[in-house]
């Protein structure tokens, strides 16, 4: 049975404006188990980048816990969290602004190794760039090449071996395919997948393409403005979706037809509501057709089926 290696309670991060508190990420429960995959999916600003940013620490906690292998990383120091963040890393979205364009590939490459003196000879350091160059797929030519000659697909292989150089557990992929080319998505997708495998390594995969991610994760979590929605495995979330929001999304997914036909879609309308102060109650309510009183002044996660948690008053007929 696999172990929890990372998980959060009621982690919350907001920030300050002239108008009061953003909520961008709002009392969110979840759990990874070691060697999985979860995808976290929802449109542009519903807070999923700032979870996992905040998961690295990369953003102070608000309130709640973060526990990395029974170790709540939420309040640590800086010197503290050194240690701790070897074991944790992130593959950002942008392969070009993530890279420093004065630095060569061995240098990016090696920099993390540096920083956390895993090498004892500059000898010992170029023979670990050349292996992690052979496992993403770097061709060695590459080695004294900078960024801005480089396509879209051999930056992103950078970010990741970057990423793999300090040899971590638990990795956050933060939307790394979004900029690429469908054809270098596919590569760089199972260049993820191939390492999971050989490394029992543990991701947290960021995108708001459901097609992606299902093609990757274990599970799969829905967030809309800072809250989560539904929370299954990803099987049972395609098969069985339960929330308006996750069904609009889905609905949404381009569906490649031989035949010309007419596909019915149904608009999500309304308007979006603020994420300053927010009110109590589903955040989705006001653009829902199926909202009722008790959606608006109070909706809680809950579990309607074995492993399958909807904040939704009609979860129990999915209708």
């Amino acid at each position: 049975m696999s172990k929890v290696l990372i998980e959060t309670k009621d982690l919350k991060k907001y920030f300050k404006t002239p108008k009061g508190q953003l909520h961008a990420v709002d009392g969110i429960n979840l759990a990874i188990n070691q060697g999985e995959t979860l995808g976290v999916v929802g449109e542009s600003g519903c807070g999923k980048s700032t979870l996992g940013k905040t998961m690295l620490r990369l953003y102070d906690v608000t309130d709640g816990e973060i526990l990395y292998a029974g170790q709540d990383i939420a309040q640590l120091k800086k010197k503290e969290l050194k240690e701790v963040r070897r074991h944790i890393q992130m593959i950002f979205q942008d392969p070009y602004s993530s890279l420093n364009s004065r630095m060569n590939v061995e240098d990016l490459i090696a920099a993390p190794m540096i920083v956390n003196k895993m090498c004892s000879s500059k000898e010992e350091m170029h023979r670990k760039v050349r292996e992690l160059m052979d496992t993403v797929g770097l061709a060695k030519r590459f080695a004294y090449a900078y960024p801005h000659e480089l396509d879209g697909g051999r930056r992103q292989r950078i970010g990741v071996a970057r990423a793999l150089a300090v040899k971590p557990e638990f990795i956050v992929c933060d939307e790394p395919v979004s900029a690429l080319d469908v054809s270098i998505q596919a590569q760089i997708l199972n260049l993820l997948m191939d390492i999971q495998e050989e490394r029992n390594l543990t991701y947290m995969f960021i995108t708001h393409d459901l097609s992606v991610v299902k093609h990757i994760s274990n599970q799969i979590m829905v967030m809309y403005m800072g809250k989560c929605v539904e929370k299954t495995s990803s099987d049972e979330l395609f098969a069985n979706p339960i929330h308006p929001y996750t069904k609009a999304l889905l609905r949404a997914i381009p569906k490649p037809e031989i035949r010309r036909t007419s596909v019915k879609r149904e608009l999500i309308r309304g308007e979006i509501s603020s994420p300053i102060n927010p009110k109590p109650g589903c955040r989705f309510a006001a653009r829902c057709p199926l909202a009722s009183e008790r959606c608006r002044n109070e909706m809680q996660l809950r579990e309607v089926h074995p492993g399958h948690f909807v904040a939704c008053d009609f979860a129990e007929t999915g209708e």
